[in-house]
């Protein structure tokens, strides 16, 4: 299972949903990008694939961000979720 984390400005939590594989995942990435990328402040819906009763609609304009991840591959690679990882020697 992949989530696709989206940053929203001015909110303190990410809104996610899940697609089954890499390719649905990085369909979803592709399409919200593009709409980043117009700059207009089109609304995004979004359909969760792990929670089917799961919906989201989000203003293009207002996302700063979108991360795409494997649920159950990235702890046990010893990666932590987010943006990037900062280690301390």
């Amino acid at each position: 299972m992949f989530n696709i984390d989206l940053t929203v400005k001015n909110t303190a939590f990410p809104l996610s949903v899940q697609r089954k594989t890499s390719e649905d995942a990085e369909a979803v990435y592709q399409l919200v990008l593009a709409a980043m990328r117009s700059g207009t402040p089109d609304i995004i819906e979004l359909k969760c694939e792990g929670k089917t009763e799961k919906k989201i609609a989000v203003r293009a304009s207002e996302i700063s961000g979108v991360q795409v991840s494997q649920k159950d591959g990235a702890a046990a690679a010893g990666r932590t979720p987010g943006f990037f990882t900062a280690t301390v020697e």
